[in-house]
C-alpha cells in the first residue's frame, strides 16, 4: 500500500491509500478523487485519466510507452514534459508518497 496525493487543479488535495498494483487512475477512481474520468477503464484509449507527475518523482515512475505517449496526444489539457496516463502508472510500495496535479479539465 502506498500513499498518493492527488492535487486538483484547483489546489484541492486528496492523500489516498492505493493498493499495490493498482493504478494512479484506480486509487482515484475508488476514492471519488474529481479530475480524474477513466472513461476507457485503463485501457490505454482514452486520455481522460492524464495528470502531471511531480517533478521530483519523474525518475521514479519511469518513462510512458510509445502507445502511452501516442494516447496523450489526444488529451485536452496541455502536454507537459512530465504528463502521464495514470492508468499506466502502478503502485508500489517504490511510489509511496507520490504526488500527481491533475489538469483543469480531462475534455
Amino acid at each position: 500500500m502506498a500513499v498518493v496525493t492527488y492535487i486538483e487543479h484547483d489546489g484541492a488535495e486528496h492523500k489516498v491509500d492505493v493498493a499495490d498494483g493498482d493504478s494512479v487512475m484506480q486509487g482515484a477512481l475508488n476514492n471519488g478523487v474529481e479530475g480524474i474520468v477513466g472513461e476507457c477503464g485503463g485501457g490505454l484509449a482514452c486520455a481522460t485519466c492524464h495528470c502531471y507527475v511531480d517533478e521530483s518523482w519523474i525518475d521514479r515512475t519511469g518513462t510512458p510507452s510509445q502507445e502511452e505517449t501516442e494516447m496523450l496526444e489526444a488529451a485536452s489539457a496541455e502536454i507537459k514534459a512530465n504528463s502521464r496516463l495514470s492508468c499506466q502508472l502502478f503502485v508500489s510500495d517504490a511510489l509511496d508518497g507520490l504526488v500527481v496535479r491533475l489538469p483543469e479539465s480531462q475534455y
